[in-house]
């Protein structure tokens, strides 16, 4: 699921590093392929560069010199995960054709095949190739009057201007950019190859607390069936603090992973309107699909806080798991990023997801 809308060659790939390029924080990680096993060698966290003025190539080049440091030395190519609004994930149906006669339907026609005008904007696609027990992708053979079949795919798209800006920034930077890929994908695939026998046999949601934003991924036996993203996340949590407590922003952010009484407090309107807005999507899933969710998984830097995953889980009023998105990788890490791996992981799923689609 990788949809790259950059692929610079063909050959096998043993070493990537991977960036999420997120909207207060950048995550990156170095994966390499060792026989069957995929090893993390690092991985870093640092303070995204501001975007109140836009991000211009220069200020993106340089913040892409910083995310190497910390990750050693060595010539690796990249993979950038962009998130929303700069680009999308949808599902879609198409006549059946090749890939690149998709791209430009897609380009030409946006509205018809994914309810929504995307004026210069580039596409790429992925056949859906369902995983569901054969019994239920039985489906009785259309009569001869049906019409045309369409194929059903994941649609993502990213603006062009971000992805020239993306491309200009990796040249100055000195790096190759094998791959670039929409954000929403990433847990999705940073799921199925830590749990895989979840992912391929159970009807779930994953959802991924980011900073602007939030995204609900529903999975039907590993098929992605629905998605969507919700305009709360850790930032609204955040200010809700510095408007409770009239305090700056980084004192809140520090506020925001403790449990006193008068925090939870202020955190309590944010997350409930966050909680009916992912059971409103669960309901719609379940209503549309005939189908009912077992249970959700969730990630991003918010779900560290144990107050926050039970508010979620009391509005949703279903169990609501943390999840490992390294847990099956091979750990070659430093010493002092071995230690606090287990407290940064939540963090990671976009950026993990997004490496180990690469191979």
């Amino acid at each position: 699921m990788a949809l790259p809308f950059l692929i610079q060659q063909k050959k096998r790939i043993d070493q990537v590093v991977a960036i999420d390029l997120g909207a207060r924080q950048t995550k990156a990680v170095r994966v390499q392929r060792k026989q069957e096993r995929l090893s993390l060698l690092g991985y870093t966290v640092l303070e995204a560069p501001s975007r109140e003025k836009g991000l211009k190539v220069p200020v993106l080049a340089d913040h892409l010199k910083k995310v190497f440091e910390p990750l050693g030395e060595g010539s690796y190519e990249i993979a950038l995960a962009v998130g929303y609004p700069e680009a999308f994930l949808r599902r879609a149906e198409l006549p059946p054709m090749p890939i690149p006669d998709m791209r430009q339907m897609l380009r030409l026609n946006s509205k018809t095949y994914l309810q929504q005008d995307f004026p210069d904007h580039v596409f790429d696609c992925a056949v859906i190739v369902s995983k569901m027990e054969p019994e239920k992708t039985q489906v009785p053979k259309p009569p001869q009057d049906a019409g045309p079949t369409k194929q059903k795919l994941l649609v993502g798209g990213i603006k062009r201007q971000a992805l020239d800006d993306l491309k200009a920034a990796c040249k100055a930077a000195g790096v190759l950019a094998h791959q670039i890929t929409p954000g929403m994908a990433g847990p999705v695939n940073a799921f199925e190859a830590a749990e895989p026998d979840l992912f391929a046999r159970e009807v779930l949601a994953l959802v991924d607390i980011g900073f602007k934003n939030t995204t609900i991924t529903m999975l039907n036996h590993g098929e992605v069936v629905m998605n969507r993203v919700v305009a709360l996340a850790g930032d609204h949590l955040t200010a809700s603090l510095v408007e409770a407590r009239g305090i700056t922003y980084t004192e809140a952010e520090s506020l925001k992973i403790g449990s006193a009484e008068d925090v939870q407090q202020a955190l309590e309107p944010v997350l409930a309107s966050l909680g009916r807005e992912l059971r409103a999507s669960v309901d719609f899933f379940e209503h549309q699909h005939d189908v009912t969710v077992n249970r959700i998984f969730m990630s991003g830097g918010s779900v560290g806080n144990e107050f926050i995953l039970h508010s979620l889980q009391r509005e949703l009023m279903m169990t609501c798991n943390t999840w490992n998105p390294a847990q099956r990788l091979q750990l070659s890490l430093p010493i002092e990023q071995r230690a606090g791996l287990e407290q940064v992981a939540p963090l990671l799923a976009v950026v993990i997801g997004t490496a180990v689609a690469v191979f």
